[in-house]
């Protein structure tokens, strides 16, 4: 079971193993209300992992750019993700490319 503590609209905010005073509600753990906060959750954290990836390599090329870092320097499983992402994301690039006409926008 789990506790749960809900803002003023009736969504889930949070929740806790024990009841508590923010938490007194008791829910089962295949309550809808529990199961899409955990989904939701789940999408954020996907989200923000995402993005942090993308400031990593963008921190990661810098240090190259500077010569402050090789390539060479990181593992080998690194370089050679590093690598793949970088790959694939200049070829989603002129792929979409392909698709912008610059003087009617989106064909």
């Amino acid at each position: 079971m789990a506790y749960v503590e809900r803002d003023q609209t009736g969504q889930i905010v949070a929740i806790y193993r024990h009841a508590n005073e923010q938490a007194q509600e008791e829910l089962s753990p295949n309550h809808p209300d529990l199961i899409k906060f955990v989904q939701n959750s789940n999408q954020d954290f996907n989200h923000s992992d995402t993005a942090l990836i993308r400031v990593i390599e963008d921190i990661v090329d810098v240090l190259i750019d500077k010569n402050l870092l090789r390539l060479t320097d990181l593992p080998v499983a690194a370089q050679e993700k590093l690598l793949s992402r970088k790959s694939l994301r200049q070829r989603l690039s002129n792929s979409l490319d392909l698709l912008i006409d610059s003087d009617q926008g989106l064909l």
